[in-house]
């Protein structure tokens, strides 16, 4: 699922996690930084939401291995991929492109269910910075490709949740 910040994300995926019926993993791509009071808030208020049974992982940085290692009995939520971005920022383009080929072609075999949110950054105006291009960039083609790619895909905006499968239909080129 994708959409701005603070539109609801997390909790649809949570709900989603949920109604799985499945042993939930919680995917933690950021890492908490105690230096960083409003950040370990933010980490905070997620962390207060979700259940206690819930097993949490932080993993910044290879998705890829864990979701090779995920069991189908497990459901993973992976929260978020922009912040995945943001840790890989500095790999030069060949090795990111790299990065993204092996993720989406483990996402395709993984026997977990896996929900992924990831953060809209495009909508706005164009980063005057290479580095806030370049994010944007990488996260905007991502979220591309990995919805071509997945039974479902959700818009959460303004506190509501669109299902774009049933609304829209993927461009040629994101399809399965």
């Amino acid at each position: 699922m994708t959409g701005p910040a603070r539109s609801g994300k997390s909790e649809w995926a949570e709900i989603l996690a949920m109604q799985s019926q499945k042993v939930v993993i919680y995917v933690a791509t950021a890492v908490e930084n105690s230096d960083d009071k409003e950040w370990h808030q933010r980490i905070q208020q997620h962390k207060q939401r979700r259940p206690q049974d819930w097993v949490t992982l932080e993993v910044p940085y290879e998705l890829s291995t864990l979701l090779t290692d995920a069991k189908s009995n497990n459901c993973l939520l992976v929260d978020s991929l922009g912040t995945w971005v943001a840790n890989l920022l500095e790999q030069d383009e060949l090795i990111w492109e790299n990065i993204v080929r092996e993720f989406l072609e483990t996402v395709q075999l993984v026997a977990a269910d896996v929900i992924f949110v990831a953060e809209e950054t495009g909508w706005g105006v164009v980063p005057a910075y290479s580095t806030g291009r370049t994010f944007r960039d990488r996260l905007g083609h991502l979220v591309r490709q990995l919805g071509g790619i997945s039974e479902e895909v959700y818009l959460v905006i303004g506190g509501h949740v669109l299902n774009l499968g049933l609304l829209g239909s993927p461009l040629p080129s994101t399809r399965k």
